[in-house]
């Protein structure tokens, strides 16, 4: 049994994460902004402060990071300052406090997304060694993992899992698109030739607990499954899953009108990326294609 420190434990990823953890037998504490909650281990990341103490006391084996304020909300400066400071000042104060303990874990496993290689990458093929964006979430994603510098400096394994779009019926991005399917009138986004690097929610928590497990395995790791599609093509396949057409297509403009400049830089960002660090490493997907993925997790 191994100790795993989680935080963002309750999100949308953590809590499927923290089940499939507690099921294989290990002890999960959470990592809480909350005071009071029983075992839980309290923190404050937006002012980088965290017991090192009591992370002393506890000597977790595995330490995972999705701690981070969601992107997917039109941007004020008050909102992409909430973006960047939940994610780097947090990171911060962890990578800071096991770089310093005594016991430190055998891995730590810091929150990443594929928004490092930038939102218009066309059809460029992108591996762990594609360059950075130089958008604003690129900038913030390679702040991000250089904030877990302490830890990689202390000897501690460090994995940034740099994830892409993760298929869920009850969150992210596609609990958003199945409401208009379910009416009839969904269809592609924009012109529908970007590229949407994508995992099964299934495949998202295998390869978190794979990496914590494969000990050759560290740095950045694209979290995706290895056949990215084009819109058009994604929204063709969630109507054939979903047995509705998908001849409405959503207008640019419309998304640009709702969420400014969010819409581009997530909405409709082209990134063709592959996992190669995942595939060498031996991790074997069981939903490698979109068709079969959302027939998984939509239950058809």
């Amino acid at each position: 049994m191994a100790i795993v420190l989680i935080s963002g434990a309750t999100g949308f990823i953590g809590s499927r994460l923290a089940r499939a953890l507690e099921t294989d037998g290990h002890r999960v504490v959470a990592l809480t902004r909350r005071a009071g909650d029983a075992g839980r281990f309290q923190w404050d990341p937006a002012h980088k402060r965290l017991d090192v103490r009591q992370l002393e006391e506890l000597a977790p084996d595995v330490v995972i990071n999705l701690a981070g304020e969601p992107i997917a909300k039109r941007w004020t400066a008050a909102r992409k300052r909430a973006i960047r400071e939940s994610r780097i000042n947090g990171t911060t104060a962890l990578s800071h406090a096991l770089a310093g303990v005594e016991r430190k874990p055998r891995v730590f496993i810091s929150g990443s997304a594929i928004g490092y290689y930038g939102a218009f990458r066309g059809d460029e093929l992108l591996t762990e060694s594609g360059s950075a964006g130089d958008d604003f979430l690129a900038k913030v994603t390679a702040e991000w993992e250089a904030a877990t510098q302490s830890a990689v400096a202390a000897g501690i394994r460090v994995i940034l899992p740099r994830t892409g779009i993760v298929l869920a019926p009850d969150g992210g991005a596609l609990q958003r698109m199945i409401l208009p399917f379910r009416f009839g009138v969904g269809g592609r986004i924009g012109s529908g030739r970007q590229w949407m690097s994508w995992i099964s929610m299934d495949d998202m928590i295998r390869s978190l607990i794979f990496m914590i497990g494969a000990e050759k395995v560290a740095g950045p790791v694209n979290c995706v499954a290895p056949h990215p599609v084009q819109n058009a093509e994604f929204a063709r396949t969630l109507g054939r899953v979903m047995r509705r057409p998908a001849t409405f297509p959503v207008p640019a403009f419309a998304l640009r009108l709702l969420f400014g400049t969010m819409a581009d830089h997530t909405i409709m960002a082209s990134q063709r990326v592959v996992p190669e660090k995942l595939t060498g490493a031996g991790f074997e997907f069981r939903h490698p294609r979109l068709d079969e993925a959302l027939r998984f997790e939509l239950r058809r």
